[in-house]
């Protein structure tokens, strides 16, 4: 063989090492497989809330890039809406979207998430406190003194709620007495310390139970969820502002093993996941919530203001409230301490710095408002 011919050869040789070589370094691609939870809301399929819901199982879908996906039914799918904090706990929810509220009948102290005037602070600062003045650590240890395995996220401060919706108008304290009423929470302790009589029904059964004339007058929400829920189809009368949930949040629940399973990235995109759905909702609930209060008015509902003397009313019935329910519940009296203290600092704050946007707003739409 010539010189030529062996440098061709060895060439060849090499060249054929080098192909089969690089195909045994290229890598197996896996397959990102998929981790698949399935949650259930406590609100029904149409409801705006059910939507945030969805909103924040999106984000993380959306970020998780295939890796995570979560899907959420509506109310009732797997269990009853007040059986969500359990379900989820015992693993036949791998997570839940609901309120805190809903779980008042484990622990008393939990409706502190909600119900009451929070002392003066609005639903923001509540979130504020929860998140930086110490009550996220507060309800991890009601959660953990419950044996409950599950991991709570609060998040998306709702707007103040309404009294509520009244066959009759209420004008004075005297008109709640002997009212059979709907709400839930410490509101029930509140309205019975009122004179009314309480039936905390879940949102699905108060329309009908108020069209049957099985109570008198009802609170829900907001405009968005009354709306769709059927208010105006059986009553014309809503009082606005009220202090009995003027501080509530949403919770998002998960179970404590199905998330703590999840590597590091996906725990961290459930968690932004959370802050972000909890900007969105807020800025979500100022569109459609004062688009649905004009259609309200349109379908002949009347809306009223609350008369001072019932919100003074309410307050002073919160303070019997809580000084009864602190008696004989530690952590109440806990919770209630932490969030006192974070308000009257927050509180002093925001009540010297925020101007009154109310003259604001009468200066361009009020009586005597400038004709541009």
């Amino acid at each position: 063989m010539s010189d030529k011919k062996t440098v061709t050869s060895r060439r060849g040789m090499l060249k054929g090492a080098a192909v089969a070589a690089g195909a045994m370094s290229v890598p197996m691609i896996a397959t990102a497989q998929t981790t698949s939870l399935r949650f259930q809301s406590t609100w029904p399929s149409k409801d705006i809330f059910h939507e945030y819901a969805q909103d924040f199982a999106k984000k993380v879908n959306d970020m998780a890039g295939g890796k995570l996906k979560i899907e959420v039914l509506p109310s009732g799918s797997v269990v009853p809406a007040f059986q969500l904090l359990e379900a989820v706990a015992k693993g036949t929810l791998d997570g839940g979207h609901g309120v805190v509220a809903y779980h008042y009948g484990k622990n008393s102290a939990l409706a502190l998430w909600g119900s009451g005037p929070a002392f003066g602070m609005d639903p923001n600062m509540v979130l504020a406190w929860h998140n930086y003045g110490g009550g996220k650590a507060l309800l991890e240890e009601i959660y953990a003194s419950l044996n409950l395995d599950v991991v709570s996220y609060l998040y998306g401060p709702m707007p103040t709620q309404p009294l509520g919706w009244f066959k009759k108008p209420v004008a004075k304290v005297a008109d709640m007495k002997g009212l059979k009423f709907r709400t839930v929470g410490l509101a029930v302790d509140v309205f019975t310390e009122m004179g009314t009589a309480v039936n905390p029904l879940p949102g699905g059964e108060i329309v009908p139970a108020l069209d049957r004339g099985l109570i008198d007058a009802a609170e829900f929400n907001n405009a968005s969820s009354d709306r769709l829920l059927g208010f105006p189809d059986v009553v014309k009368n809503c009082m606005l502002q009220s202090f009995h949930q003027s501080g509530e949040q949403f919770e998002i629940l998960f179970n404590k093993t199905k998330l703590n399973a999840l590597p590091a990235e996906l725990k961290s995109i459930v968690d932004y996941a959370a802050q972000a759905a909890s900007a969105d909702m807020s800025w979500k609930a100022i569109q459609r919530n004062s688009q649905d209060y004009i259609e309200l008015k349109k379908q002949g509902v009347k809306f009223y203001k609350t008369p001072d003397a019932i919100l003074r009313a309410q307050l002073e019935a919160w303070d019997k409230t809580i000084a009864k329910k602190g008696t004989d519940n530690a952590i109440f009296r806990k919770v209630l301490e932490s969030q006192k203290a974070f308000a009257q600092r927050a509180g002093q704050w925001q009540n010297d710095y925020v101007v009154d946007f109310k003259m604001a707003y009468n200066h361009y739409f009020g009586k005597g408002a400038k004709k541009s």
